[in-house]
């Protein structure tokens, strides 16, 4: 039985007061929420309000992007696992379709990533995903499976027992657009499918596979509601206390 779970992606929003603000409200709407685990990934600056607003909770912290190896240097603005896990860190996002599309991240740079995380005890959320003229041409099990065999396939069995999945179509990140649930599933499977071939049927059945893409508390259930669906990875409403406890919730 795979346990959900629920992350919240800040990306490029809130001050540590407003960090501080946000857990105040949020963390008493999902005090009972044992259903899921649940993540919430802040800006670095945050990182530290984050760590200590949730403390005492069943939330863990993420950090959004990670370098490619836990070995201090001269790399300006770029922050090891290492250092997220010492900051209080549990999770890391890898590879989110903002980090290919503005900042060349590769499939190459992807599986540096996530075995750095892995060397630094964190829990990689690694993130594939389809542009809308890739799915409008019939080419996303195509580009999910580039992504996979580029960024995923490289790990040992050992290692990728220790991710998590995340499925976010490009075309319905913060657009309003959502792939509706039985689209979801569908790929969902495709991706199922693909751990299947490469690491095993056990493995497929146990690896959790998360949905971002425009998920509000209106929808989220419908999603739930499909087998290979395993949680969410939340962008806007996971900014407002009650909206991502309401996804949370679901």
């Amino acid at each position: 039985m795979r346990t959900p779970l629920m992350a919240g992606n800040w990306k490029m929003f809130k001050t540590p007061a407003e960090t501080k603000a946000f857990f105040e409200k949020f963390l008493p709407l999902v005090a009972t929420s044992t259903h899921a685990d649940v993540a919430i990934c802040p800006p670095f600056v945050d990182i530290a309000a984050a760590v200590e607003a949730a403390a005492g909770s069943r939330v863990g912290i993420g950090g959004q992007n990670c370098y490619w190896q836990n070995k201090e240097g001269a790399f300006t603005a770029e922050v090891t696992p290492a250092m997220l896990k010492a900051a209080g860190c549990t999770y890391v996002i890898i590879g989110h379709s903002e980090r290919r599309q503005y900042f060349h991240e590769t499939d190459e740079t992807v599986l540096k990533r996530t075995k750095a995380a892995l060397e630094a005890g964190l829990i990689p959320m690694v993130c594939v995903g389809e542009l809308l003229e890739e799915r409008e041409s019939g080419r996303t099990n195509e580009v999910l499976a580039t992504q996979f065999n580029g960024g995923i396939a490289g790990l040992t069995p050992e290692e990728f027992a220790k991710i998590v999945i995340a499925y976010e179509p490009v075309w319905a990140i913060g657009t309003g657009k959502v792939a509706t649930p039985e689209i979801a599933q569908d790929t969902h499977k495709a991706i199922r499918d693909l751990v299947a071939a490469k690491f095993g049927a056990e493995a497929a059945a146990a690896v959790r596979i998360l949905y971002g893409g425009s998920v509000k508390p209106d929808n989220v259930k419908g999603l739930m509601a499909k087998p290979d669906i395993d949680g969410a990875l939340v962008g806007g409403a996971a900014l407002k206390p009650e909206d991502f406890a309401g996804v949370v919730n679901f």
